[in-house]
C-alpha cells in the first residue's frame, strides 16, 4: 500500500472516529524484513500497510492494539529478530508507535510525494500488447513509468501515464539521466531510431529493445548503414527480460522485464 493509499485509509478511519495507531520502523540494523520508514496503521479490528510481515508484524499489531486500549508502554519498541521472536533474520528493529491524527494524514501525503519525486524513470515506447502489459506490471512498483506512442487508439487502451507523440523517438531526449528506455513499438525502424537515440546519450541506466538475436544483428547493420557506431549495440539489452522462459505471452515478457528494470533502476535508488 502506497503512502497516498495509507493516507486515504487513515483519513477514512479518523472520519469514522476510529482510534488508529501508526507503527513505523524507526531503525533497522542488520538483516531485517523492511528498511527504515516502513509503516503500517492499526485499529482495534483492522491493519493496513506492512513493516515486514511474519512474527514481527503480528507482534507489532498486538502491541499497537494494547496501546490503543490504554496500555502504559514506551513508544519505541526495540526488537532483536532472533529465536525469542521466532524469527531467524538476525537483525534488530526499532518500531515507533504514534497515535494517528489529522496531522498524520498530511505527513503521510507529504512522504508519498517525496518518494514519488525520487522514483527512477522508465520511458516505454509502444502501446501494443507487451507495452501495455509492461506498464501494468510497473504501475504498483516504485518506478515512474510513462507509455509513449503515436497511436491514440492504442494509448487509449493503456493505464498509467501516457504520452502521445507523432515522432516518439524525439521523446528520448526528455528522459532524465539514469532513466530506462524500452523500445517495444510496432515498427523495427522505429525501435531502431529510439534505441540509437537512447544509446547515443550515454547517460541512461537501461536501454532495451524487444526482439531476438536476429533483430540485434539487424540493428548492428542498420547502425553501420546509418553512419552510426555499431559498437553502440553492446550496451543494448536485447532480448529484454533476461533469462526469460520460452514463453512469448505479453504478461510473461512484461513480468521478466519489470524484474530486470527493478534490478537496474532500484540498485542505487
Amino acid at each position: 500500500m502506497s503512502g497516498d493509499d495509507l493516507a486515504d485509509w487513515l483519513a477514512a478511519r479518523l472520519a469514522a472516529d476510529e482510534p488508529t495507531m501508526l507503527a513505523r520502523v524507526a531503525r533497522a540494523e542488520g538483516s531485517t524484513p523492511r528498511d527504515d520508514d516502513a509503516a503500517m496503521l492499526v485499529t482495534a479490528r483492522q491493519a493496513a500497510g506492512t513493516i515486514g510481515g511474519g512474527a514481527l508484524e503480528w507482534s507489532a499489531i498486538e502491541r499497537a492494539r494494547e496501546l490503543l486500549a490504554g496500555a502504559d508502554a514506551a513508544p519505541d519498541w526495540d526488537v532483536p529478530l532472533g529465536p525469542a521472536l521466532g524469527q531467524c533474520c538476525g537483525g534488530r528493529v526499532t518500531v515507533r508507535f504514534v497515535r494517528a491524527e489529522a496531522a498524520t494524514v498530511a505527513a503521510l501525503r507529504d512522504e508519498a510525494a517525496r518518494r514519488a519525486a525520487a522514483r527512477p524513470v522508465a520511458f516505454l515506447f509502444g502501446a501494443g500488447h507487451v507495452g501495455r502489459a509492461l506498464m501494468r506490471a510497473l504501475v504498483p512498483l516504485p518506478i515512474a513509468a510513462t507509455l509513449i506512442d503515436s497511436r491514440q487508439t492504442e494509448l487509449a487502451l493503456a493505464e498509467g501515464p501516457r504520452l502521445l507523440r507523432e515522432r516518439p523517438e524525439l521523446a528520448v531526449a526528455e528522459a532524465p539521466p539514469g532513466a530506462a528506455v524500452v523500445a517495444l513499438t510496432h515498427s523495427h525502424t522505429l525501435d531502431f531510431l529510439i534505441a540509437r537515440a537512447a544509446l547515443e546519450r550515454g547517460d541512461l541506466a537501461y536501454v532495451g529493445m524487444i526482439g531476438s538475436a536476429t533483430k540485434r544483428a539487424l540493428f548492428v547493420r542498420w547502425l553501420a548503414a546509418a553512419g552510426a557506431d555499431p559498437a553502440l549495440a553492446a550496451a543494448l539489452v536485447l532480448p529484454i527480460g533476461g533469462a526469460a522462459p520460452r514463453d512469448k505471452r505479453p504478461e510473461v515478457i512484461a513480468a521478466m522485464t519489470a524484474a530486470e528494470l527493478c534490478l537496474r533502476l532500484l540498485r542505487s535508488a
